[in-house]
């Protein structure tokens, strides 16, 4: 696995495209940070962190409205081998103010429209609506 967080939205999208309500994933602090971003936008339900053995695993529920995924769309925007930034001008709305960016800055992970109050800018992590 080179790509960790590429690998947590995958197996979120996989376990929706299924119906699947809780998704285990191996923790670290990143995963943990993006979890409860997505927690705290509604996007996915309650987030856990448990450990079984010596490794440490974050427990995600998921959040469906009658049947129909919270999720609707995931997209990786920086990848390791092509970083993406952006200045606060440029950091943009997604899916038209319905989705959000999360984008990580001097002062930590955050959503777009939160690096846009505080004016900064920083890396593009992921999209999601």
């Amino acid at each position: 696995m080179t790509d960790p967080i590429t690998d947590m939205l995958n197996q979120i999208r996989n376990a929706e495209a299924v119906a699947k309500t809780e998704v285990l994933i191996p923790s670290s602090k990143i995963k943990s940070e993006i979890a409860s971003l997505l927690s705290k936008e509604g996007f996915i339900g309650e987030v856990k962190k448990t450990t079984k053995g010596k490794i440490k695993i974050l427990k995600i529920f998921l959040k469906y409205d009658n049947g129909v995924p919270a999720i609707a769309g995931l997209k990786r925007v920086s990848k390791p081998g092509q970083r993406i930034y952006e200045g606060t001008a440029e950091i943009k709305k997604v899916h038209g103010g319905y989705g959000i960016s999360i984008v990580s800055t001097s002062k930590g992970l955050m959503t777009n429209k939160e690096a846009r109050k505080q004016k900064l800018g920083g890396e593009i992590i992921c999209q999601i609506w």
